[in-house]
């Protein structure tokens, strides 16, 4: 064996790049000395055990060849089986000796390694020096004469003789009531990767991470906002722009039309103040789209919630002034004193500085901020504005309800009052599809995942806007293009019949 090893180790064409050694233990044959000479064998460099969970990966000490008596063999493998070290012993059953390469040894299997029975080690030669081929590897033994009695003992590297290794993205998992070199290969969850041969287990990403579809490397996971890019996001920002120049094509036409009928009998100030809202409120939605910074998520709220109270108020006080105004006809009514032009004004300045101060406290207290929702979806991560404090969004939401719910049922108590061009019969119809939108909203907005929360809000905000605007201004578009005829007074009043 000692001569077989230093001609290896001296050959250059015979187990390149690799080095044999070897020590000897004398076990006189007792299976006590035995067992502890193959502990010393296994021993690391400071004494401690070497306890490998690979069956594949070369120990220290990569084989132990036993003795020819099987009772310290038997204590031997016994003791070194939790090292997965194999223990080398072949019994020759018949040997055919010449110097012909094709000549074979039958054997019998190896005892605590789980080899076939009969497998089949080949002879070579290289002149006088004979060589066993098994699993790829080369000993060579020098004997001029060969007389084969008792044993013959053969170095092979360990393998796994069970389960070839588990690949990168893949995780070992032991094959219950089997050998321990028996295992099986489980793909990593999702989330999760390995990156080594035969890894026992594997490794979580960090929570900005995904993991590949091989699932042997960590990514960045994909980010999701409603940008101005993408279609959604177009779409969006078209309609916006789209509201925002009607709006502002009907006060040019009021305003170049102010001095008539039907102008001048909607409270044209009022009016002109509404238009104005109402280009914010189209324009405000433009603040939803886009990555979602610290100062966008303070305004797009705040500003939303003020800008359409103002717009509610304007409303609203267009619906008491047509509820005053008919009283006012009644005699010894002059109801309309206490709510001219000045206090028409105070009155939406009040409502709206309520909601302000509703946006201020909100601001100082827990302020909406840009938040990286890694909980929604595993693979995403959603850029979203979170709330801060929800109390202050409800009651921002709250309040233009109320006021939007008083201004439709002062509108719908208005309806059918005697003239040809009710105003209050236009804002109930206003009002209606406003409240409509809003609470449709509401489960739409609590159910919507990622960007399209931020979607539902914009179209929200787009429809009750669009809604305002056509119910309430473009009948009287209507008359004053197409129809000037009947912007008159006394058709206004419903002294002439409407056709």
């Amino acid at each position: 064996m000692i001569f077989a090893i230093e001609e290896i180790n001296n050959r250059t064409d015979i187990l390149p790049g690799v080095t044999l050694g070897f020590k000897i233990y004398d076990s006189c044959r007792d299976v006590r000395l035995a067992i502890k000479s193959a502990m010393a064998l296994v021993s690391g460099p400071d004494g401690r055990l070497i306890n490998d969970d690979s069956c594949i990966k070369p120990l220290t000490v990569p084989a132990i060849i036993g003795q020819s008596s099987s009772s310290p063999l038997i204590g031997i493998a016994t003791s070194l089986g939790p090292f997965n070290l194999p223990v080398l012993l072949q019994y020759l059953k018949t040997v055919n000796f010449t110097t012909d390469p094709a000549a074979r040894v039958k054997t019998y299997d190896l005892i605590n390694w789980q080899l076939s029975k009969d497998g089949m080690v080949e002879f070579v030669t290289f002149g006088a020096y004979y060589a066993f081929l098994s699993e790829g590897q080369q000993f060579v033994i020098n004997y001029d004469s060969i007389v084969w009695t008792g044993v013959c003992f053969i170095f092979q590297v360990p393998k796994s003789v069970c389960s070839d290794s588990c690949h990168p993205g893949t995780r070992k998992a032991a094959q219950k009531g089997r050998p321990i070199c028996c295992y099986d290969c489980i793909p990593c969850a999702e989330g999760e990767i390995s990156n080594t041969t035969d890894s026992p287990n594997c490794l979580m990403c960090y929570e900005e991470y995904k993991s590949n579809k091989q699932k042997d490397q960590c990514i960045l996971k994909d980010i999701e906002f409603l940008s101005f890019e993408e279609k959604m996001g177009i779409l969006m920002v078209t309609l916006s722009v789209l509201g925002a120049s009607l709006t502002m094509s009907v006060a040019l036409i009021f305003y170049m039309n102010r001095d008539t009928p039907i102008v001048k009998a909607n409270n044209s100030e009022l009016s002109f103040l509404l238009l104005f809202s109402l280009t914010l409120c189209f324009l405000c939605s433009l603040t939803f789209i886009g990555e979602p910074s610290y100062w966008s998520c303070m305004l797009r709220h705040t500003i939303f919630g003020i800008t359409f109270v103002l717009c509610i108020s304007c409303v609203l006080g267009k619906t008491i002034v047509v509820l005053m105004a008919f009283r006012a006809t009644l005699p010894g009514n002059d109801i309309m004193k206490w709510f001219g032009p000045i206090q028409q004004r105070l009155s939406v300045c009040t409502f709206t500085l309520v909601q302000v101060l509703i946006c201020l406290l909100w601001l100082l207290i827990s302020p909406p901020f840009p938040n990286r929702n890694l909980k929604h979806f595993t693979e995403i991560i959603i850029i979203e504005c979170a709330l801060g404090s929800q109390t202050a969004f409800s009651a921002v939401l709250g309040y233009i309800g109320f006021l939007a719910l008083l201004c439709f049922i002062l509108a719908f108590l208005a309806r059918k009052l005697p003239d040809n061009f009710n105003e209050a019969k236009y804002i109930t119809f206003s009002m209606l599809i406003f409240c409509a939108v809003w609470v449709t909203f509401i489960p739409a907005y609590i159910s919507s995942p990622g960007k399209y929360t931020v979607a539902v809000e914009i179209f929200a905000i787009l429809a009750s806007s669009f809604g305002l605007l056509f119910c309430i201004f473009i009948p009287k578009c209507y008359i004053i293009i197409l129809k000037p005829e009947q912007n008159t007074k006394k058709h206004i009043m419903g002294k002439i019949p409407s056709k």
